[in-house]
């Protein structure tokens, strides 16, 4: 009788489960059974599992087999245990030794002729493994990379089962062929990418993250309260609204809005690449996702592929994908009021809970939510020359698709007005680029940060209404205009908590110590869409159609 074990991960979301794989073979009919709570794709591991050994140059053990994946009660998916189930059955039949694997996590799928694959989610496995005590993984060659950025683990990287044995073992290592050598294109490449989840729905795709064109704010003609109101969201992390008719830069505008928000920090991008990795969405070559995300799902997007789901265990949806970074919703009136709603809870909490019959699943989910939409179904409400020719009540019905529970949840509120020619003519003419505005939100981060340094906050918009009215005051008599538009119904009290948000980071990109009045109205124009006179004219807004019948504000 032989019995060996060793290490594994299974992923749920994006939180690993460290398994303990076990081989135990005894004499009798030669059966391979495989125990513990598998799924379909991990069953048929039984059959690469003993290809990829008897086509490595090992010999298969023709005696009763029973591999076992404990805890036997958390579910187990995929075929990332297949190189840390060769290994056991190898140890058990005393191939090599058991005590060289019994602390060893190993993630991989393997081919039937011994080379391994890569499998998405190696870094949250790893992260896992290293949280769980473990300091030593092995990994498929092409997720090496990837896997060390964790650190305090030592990472073995093999492109096939011989490598491993040979390396447990103290025998030579043989070379493998690479299969790229030659320019050939990869086919161990495959199983890193997720069929239909481009990068459109992940990675830089509006911030260069493919090594492309890098959208620049300077490209934006005119619209001077729009970029103001674009700075103050990437200041403070304050949702945005923009509304206008087509062809005015809504667009635009939300596909620079990554490229102002700072870079991440060491931490943020181990949570993002997490993300990305069990998505599936990471490019090649790139292990760490280091700028803000951006994600533009249509406007047909269903509830699972807007905040998760699927068959079986849940996957991460584009609200996690945007983590960290923008999610862009154009055309919002068009989407589906039940799919919309559904984003008020991670607006609130930064990360959605999704229960399905497979399991139940926690992905973190802190995005920069923008909004786009036309101000009626033809896109012409209130435009001078060819006029609407929607009825008024299919305005306020258009409009009303965006639930008022919805846009209480947004700070800025911003009308795009057609460019007029003079600004369009004169594009590139005194417009600030996006190096220089984002300059100005990395300084008022810093302010904020050192404001907020003794607290579980590092933003404006995460800081609690209550904090901000006890802890951090305004100037003497600056909230008087926006108390006297709470008296009349104009401003609820969860919209003068996103005031004072609002007015402490226009404070922040000021350089004051704490906001004015002047702020303070200028907050209360992003937020309600009405001018306040003179002061703060530059960033005055207009969205007030159909949003203040419903009390939104």
């Amino acid at each position: 009788m032989g019995f060996a074990r060793t290490c594994s991960v299974a992923l749920v979301g994006v939180e690993g489960v460290v398994v303990e794989v076990q081989a135990d073979l005894e004499p009798g009919v030669a059966a391979f059974t495989l125990v513990g709570l598998p799924d379909k794709s991990l069953s048929e591991s039984r059959d690469r599992v003993r290809a990829a050994v008897v086509n490595s140059g090992g010999e298969w053990p023709q005696r009763k087999l029973t591999v076992g994946l404990s805890p036997a009660s958390v579910p187990k998916g995929g075929s990332g245990f297949d190189l840390a189930v060769a290994c056991a059955v190898l140890g058990a039949a005393e191939r090599i030794d058991p005590r060289r694997i019994a602390d060893l996590v190993m993630i991989g799928e393997l081919g039937l002729d011994g080379r391994v694959r890569p499998v998405r989610g190696v870094l949250p496995a790893v992260l896992a493994a290293a949280d769980a005590g473990y300091r030593q993984v092995v990994v498929p060659e092409r997720t090496a990379a990837e896997a060390a950025l964790v650190p305090g683990v030592a990472v073995l990287g093999v492109r096939s089962l011989r490598q491993l044995v040979a390396v447990l073992t103290d025998e030579p290592v043989p070379e493998e062929e690479d299969s790229t050598a030659e320019g050939r294109p990869d086919p161990l490449l495959a199983g890193l990418a997720v069929p239909g989840a481009g990068q459109g729905m992940g990675v830089g795709a509006a911030v260069g993250g493919d090594g492309g064109h890098v959208p620049d704010l300077a490209e934006v003609a005119g619209q001077r309260r729009a970029r103001r109101a674009l700075e103050v969201s990437a200041a403070g992390r304050h949702h945005l609204f923009l509304l206008g008719p087509p062809g005015a830069g809504k667009t635009m505008l939300a596909e620079r809005l990554p490229g102002l928000l700072p870079p991440l920090t060491p931490e943020e991008s181990l949570e993002v690449t997490a993300v990305h990795s069990v998505a599936g969405t990471l490019p090649a070559g790139r292990p760490l996702v280091a700028r803000p995300p951006y994600c533009a799902p249509h406007h047909s997007a269903s509830m699972a592929s807007l905040v998760g789901g699927g068959s079986g265990m849940p996957r991460p949806g584009a609200v996690s994908l945007a983590h960290r970074g923008v999610l862009f919703l154009d055309e919002a009136p068009e989407c589906s009021p039940r799919v919309l709603d559904a984003l008020r809870q991670p607006l609130e909490s930064g990360h959605v809970v999704v229960a399905r019959s497979g399991g139940v699943m926690r992905l973190p989910a802190r995005f920069l939510l923008a909004l786009a939409a036309n101000p009626c179904p033809c896109g012409r409400h209130g435009l001078s020359g060819d006029g609407c020719d929607c009825a008024p009540r299919a305005v306020r019905r258009y409009l009303a698709r965006l639930s008022g529970p919805l846009l209480d949840r947004v700070d800025l509120r911003v009308t795009v007005e057609p460019v007029a020619r003079a600004e369009l003519v004169g594009l590139g003419r005194g417009a600030e680029s996006t190096e220089t505005v984002g300059a100005r939100v990395r300084a008022a981060r810093e302010r904020a940060a050192a404001r907020y340094a003794d607290t579980p906050w590092r933003t404006n918009s995460e800081v609690p209404g209550h904090e901000l009215r006890t802890r951090w005051l305004v100037e003497p008599e600056a909230l008087r205009e926006a108390e006297r538009d709470m008296e009349r119904g104009l401003l609820t009290a969860r919209g003068l908590d996103r005031v004072l948000r609002v007015a402490w980071t226009v404070a922040d990109l000021a350089g004051h110590a704490r906001p004015s009045a002047d702020d303070v109205r200028q907050a209360l124009e992003l937020r309600t869409g009405v001018r306040r006179g003179v002061a703060g004219a530059g960033v005055g807004v207009g969205v007030g159609v159909g949003a203040e019948a419903r009390g939104t504000l």
